[in-house]
Protein backbone atom coordinates (compact mmCIF):
# COMPACT_ATOMS: atom_id res chain seq x y z
CA UNK A 1 0.00 0.00 0.00
CA UNK A 2 1.52 3.60 -1.15
CA UNK A 3 1.60 5.65 1.88
CA UNK A 4 1.29 9.55 1.66
CA UNK A 5 3.94 11.53 3.81
CA UNK A 6 2.39 14.39 5.06
CA UNK A 7 2.71 17.34 7.25
CA UNK A 8 0.58 19.78 10.09
CA UNK A 9 0.87 23.21 9.44
CA UNK A 10 -1.05 24.22 12.56
CA UNK A 11 -0.34 26.82 15.20
CA UNK A 12 -3.15 25.88 17.81
CA UNK A 13 -1.53 22.72 19.64
CA UNK A 14 -5.22 21.43 19.98
CA UNK A 15 -5.96 21.30 16.61
CA UNK A 16 -3.30 19.53 16.10
CA UNK A 17 -3.37 17.09 18.23
CA UNK A 18 -6.94 16.26 16.29
CA UNK A 19 -4.94 15.83 12.86
CA UNK A 20 -3.09 13.73 14.50
CA UNK A 21 -5.37 11.68 16.04
CA UNK A 22 -7.03 11.33 12.32
CA UNK A 23 -3.88 10.56 10.38
CA UNK A 24 -3.07 7.65 12.90
CA UNK A 25 -6.90 6.14 12.05
CA UNK A 26 -5.83 6.04 8.35
CA UNK A 27 -3.51 3.36 7.20
CA UNK A 28 -2.38 5.11 3.87
CA UNK A 29 -1.31 8.37 5.79
CA UNK A 30 1.92 9.07 7.58
CA UNK A 31 2.74 12.11 9.52
CA UNK A 32 6.12 13.34 9.49
CA UNK A 33 6.24 16.36 11.23
CA UNK A 34 4.17 19.34 12.73
CA UNK A 35 5.33 23.01 12.06
CA UNK A 36 4.05 25.92 13.97
CA UNK A 37 4.48 28.35 11.33
CA UNK A 38 4.60 28.63 7.14
CA UNK A 39 8.29 29.25 6.95
CA UNK A 40 9.44 26.35 9.49
CA UNK A 41 6.92 24.44 6.89
CA UNK A 42 9.14 25.78 3.96
CA UNK A 43 12.24 24.56 5.94
CA UNK A 44 11.22 20.85 6.48
CA UNK A 45 9.80 20.63 2.39
CA UNK A 46 13.41 21.57 2.06
CA UNK A 47 14.27 18.19 4.12
CA UNK A 48 11.55 15.68 3.22
CA UNK A 49 9.96 13.99 0.22
CA UNK A 50 5.92 15.15 1.77
CA UNK A 51 2.58 14.68 -0.32
CA UNK A 52 0.21 15.81 1.62
CA UNK A 53 -0.13 18.94 3.93
CA UNK A 54 -2.83 19.88 6.23
CA UNK A 55 -2.81 23.64 6.60
CA UNK A 56 -4.42 26.29 8.36
CA UNK A 57 -4.96 29.84 7.11
CA UNK A 58 -4.52 32.10 10.55
CA UNK A 59 -1.07 31.31 11.05
CA UNK A 60 2.20 33.57 12.43
CA UNK A 61 4.25 35.22 9.87
CA UNK A 62 3.14 33.97 6.65
CA UNK A 63 -0.78 32.84 6.18
CA UNK A 64 -1.51 29.81 4.52
CA UNK A 65 -2.86 31.11 1.14
CA UNK A 66 0.07 33.17 0.66
CA UNK A 67 1.96 30.32 1.89
CA UNK A 68 0.43 28.19 -1.22
CA UNK A 69 1.72 31.13 -3.13
CA UNK A 70 4.57 30.95 -2.30
CA UNK A 71 5.72 27.63 -3.15
CA UNK A 72 6.80 26.62 -6.81
CA UNK A 73 6.39 23.05 -6.82
CA UNK A 74 3.80 22.78 -3.58
CA UNK A 75 2.67 18.71 -2.34
CA UNK A 76 -1.29 18.36 -2.26
CA UNK A 77 -2.88 20.57 0.27
CA UNK A 78 -6.12 20.39 2.57
CA UNK A 79 -6.93 23.35 4.08
CA UNK A 80 -7.98 23.07 7.93
CA UNK A 81 -9.93 26.32 9.05
CA UNK A 82 -12.29 27.55 11.05
CA UNK A 83 -13.44 30.57 8.73
CA UNK A 84 -15.35 29.35 5.52
CA UNK A 85 -14.84 32.75 4.19
CA UNK A 86 -11.47 31.59 2.61
CA UNK A 87 -12.99 28.64 0.87
CA UNK A 88 -13.22 29.99 -2.89
CA UNK A 89 -9.43 31.17 -2.44
CA UNK A 90 -8.29 27.72 -1.24
CA UNK A 91 -10.52 25.80 -4.12
CA UNK A 92 -8.80 28.63 -6.66
CA UNK A 93 -5.19 27.45 -5.66
CA UNK A 94 -6.09 23.74 -6.60
CA UNK A 95 -6.38 22.51 -3.02
CA UNK A 96 -7.82 19.19 -2.43
CA UNK A 97 -10.46 20.17 0.27
CA UNK A 98 -11.10 22.52 2.75
CA UNK A 99 -12.21 21.30 6.02
CA UNK A 100 -13.96 23.59 8.77
CA UNK A 101 -13.14 23.16 12.24
CA UNK A 102 -13.98 21.24 14.34
CA UNK A 103 -13.62 18.84 11.74
CA UNK A 104 -15.61 15.51 12.37
CA UNK A 105 -13.11 12.42 11.61
CA UNK A 106 -16.02 10.93 8.94
CA UNK A 107 -15.21 14.55 6.96
CA UNK A 108 -11.28 14.13 7.31
CA UNK A 109 -11.95 10.65 6.01
CA UNK A 110 -13.81 12.07 2.37
CA UNK A 111 -11.48 14.71 1.84
CA UNK A 112 -7.81 11.60 2.01
CA UNK A 113 -9.91 9.85 0.01
CA UNK A 114 -10.50 12.82 -2.46
CA UNK A 115 -6.55 12.89 -2.28
CA UNK A 116 -6.39 9.30 -3.42
CA UNK A 117 -8.91 9.94 -6.06
CA UNK A 118 -6.64 12.62 -7.56
CA UNK A 119 -3.32 10.61 -7.07
CA UNK A 120 -4.72 7.84 -9.11
CA UNK A 121 -5.71 10.20 -12.34
CA UNK A 122 -2.09 11.86 -12.11
CA UNK A 123 -0.05 8.96 -11.30
CA UNK A 124 1.29 8.57 -14.84
CA UNK A 125 1.40 12.74 -15.33
CA UNK A 126 4.06 14.57 -13.92
CA UNK A 127 2.51 18.40 -13.55
CA UNK A 128 3.74 22.03 -12.29
CA UNK A 129 2.21 24.64 -10.79
CA UNK A 130 2.63 28.10 -11.92
CA UNK A 131 1.17 31.84 -10.70
CA UNK A 132 -2.04 33.36 -12.80
CA UNK A 133 -3.34 36.47 -11.96
CA UNK A 134 -3.60 35.22 -7.78
CA UNK A 135 -4.44 31.61 -8.84
CA UNK A 136 -1.70 28.64 -9.11
CA UNK A 137 -2.52 26.59 -12.33
CA UNK A 138 -1.85 23.42 -13.08
CA UNK A 139 0.20 22.41 -16.41
CA UNK A 140 0.68 18.83 -16.88
CA UNK A 141 4.65 18.55 -18.55
CA UNK A 142 3.55 16.39 -21.33
CA UNK A 143 0.69 18.56 -23.06
CA UNK A 144 3.24 21.46 -23.52
CA UNK A 145 3.84 22.11 -26.46
CA UNK A 146 5.99 25.29 -26.10
CA UNK A 147 7.27 27.82 -23.73
CA UNK A 148 7.67 31.93 -25.22
CA UNK A 149 9.78 33.68 -23.55
CA UNK A 150 8.41 37.60 -22.96
CA UNK A 151 11.16 39.27 -20.70
CA UNK A 152 9.81 38.79 -17.03
CA UNK A 153 7.47 36.51 -18.25
CA UNK A 154 7.24 33.03 -20.15
CA UNK A 155 3.98 32.10 -22.33
CA UNK A 156 3.12 28.13 -22.24
CA UNK A 157 1.06 26.88 -24.66
CA UNK A 158 -0.48 23.60 -24.39
CA UNK A 159 -3.49 22.48 -27.26
CA UNK A 160 -6.16 23.24 -25.11
CA UNK A 161 -4.43 26.49 -23.37
CA UNK A 162 -2.09 29.50 -23.03
CA UNK A 163 -0.71 30.86 -20.02
CA UNK A 164 1.50 33.57 -18.82
CA UNK A 165 3.39 33.55 -15.62
CA UNK A 166 6.12 35.59 -14.05
CA UNK A 167 9.08 32.84 -14.88
CA UNK A 168 12.55 33.24 -16.90
CA UNK A 169 13.04 30.99 -19.59
CA UNK A 170 16.26 29.72 -18.67
CA UNK A 171 14.63 28.30 -15.23
CA UNK A 172 11.82 26.68 -16.81
CA UNK A 173 14.35 25.21 -19.02
CA UNK A 174 16.78 23.48 -16.40
CA UNK A 175 13.58 22.62 -14.76
CA UNK A 176 12.63 20.45 -17.82
CA UNK A 177 16.07 19.24 -18.60
CA UNK A 178 14.77 15.34 -18.66
CA UNK A 179 11.62 15.84 -20.23
CA UNK A 180 12.57 16.32 -23.46
CA UNK A 181 12.78 19.52 -24.22
CA UNK A 182 14.92 21.60 -26.97
CA UNK A 183 15.94 25.23 -27.04
CA UNK A 184 15.60 26.39 -30.60
CA UNK A 185 15.88 30.07 -30.36
CA UNK A 186 16.89 32.70 -26.90
CA UNK A 187 13.01 33.16 -26.84
CA UNK A 188 11.47 29.17 -27.63
CA UNK A 189 11.93 26.62 -25.80
CA UNK A 190 9.73 23.46 -27.43
CA UNK A 191 8.65 20.07 -26.59
CA UNK A 192 10.34 17.67 -29.28
CA UNK A 193 7.47 14.84 -29.25
CA UNK A 194 5.46 17.90 -30.23
CA UNK A 195 7.20 19.19 -33.73
CA UNK A 196 5.38 18.16 -36.89
CA UNK A 197 7.71 19.47 -39.12
CA UNK A 198 10.59 21.49 -39.54
CA UNK A 199 13.04 23.30 -41.56
CA UNK A 200 16.71 25.36 -41.41
CA UNK A 201 14.74 28.43 -40.04
CA UNK A 202 11.77 27.07 -38.04
CA UNK A 203 9.77 24.38 -36.92
CA UNK A 204 5.81 23.54 -36.77
CA UNK A 205 3.72 22.52 -33.61
CA UNK A 206 0.59 22.51 -33.84
CA UNK A 207 -0.04 24.70 -36.85
CA UNK A 208 2.36 27.16 -35.31
CA UNK A 209 5.51 28.33 -37.12
CA UNK A 210 8.26 28.78 -34.52
CA UNK A 211 11.72 29.89 -35.38
CA UNK A 212 15.18 28.79 -35.01
CA UNK A 213 17.55 31.28 -33.75
CA UNK A 214 20.65 31.71 -36.28
CA UNK A 215 23.35 30.37 -32.99
CA UNK A 216 20.78 27.71 -32.33
CA UNK A 217 20.40 26.26 -36.01
CA UNK A 218 23.32 23.94 -36.73
CA UNK A 219 22.91 22.00 -33.18
CA UNK A 220 18.92 21.84 -33.68
CA UNK A 221 19.13 20.23 -37.09
CA UNK A 222 21.46 17.84 -36.01
CA UNK A 223 19.11 16.79 -32.96
CA UNK A 224 16.27 16.73 -35.31
CA UNK A 225 17.97 14.54 -38.04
Amino acid sequence: MHRYNCIIVEDEPLAAEVIIDYIEQVPFLQCKGICTDALYAMDLLQKETIDLIFLDIHLPKLKGLDFIKALRQPPQIIITSAYPEYALQGYELNVVDYLLKPIEFSRFLMAVNKLKERGSMDSDKTALFFNVSKKRVKVYIDEILFIESLKEYIRITTKDKSILTKFQLGQIEEMLAKNGFLRIHRSFLVAKNKIDAFSATDVEINGEQIPIGRSYKDAVIALLG
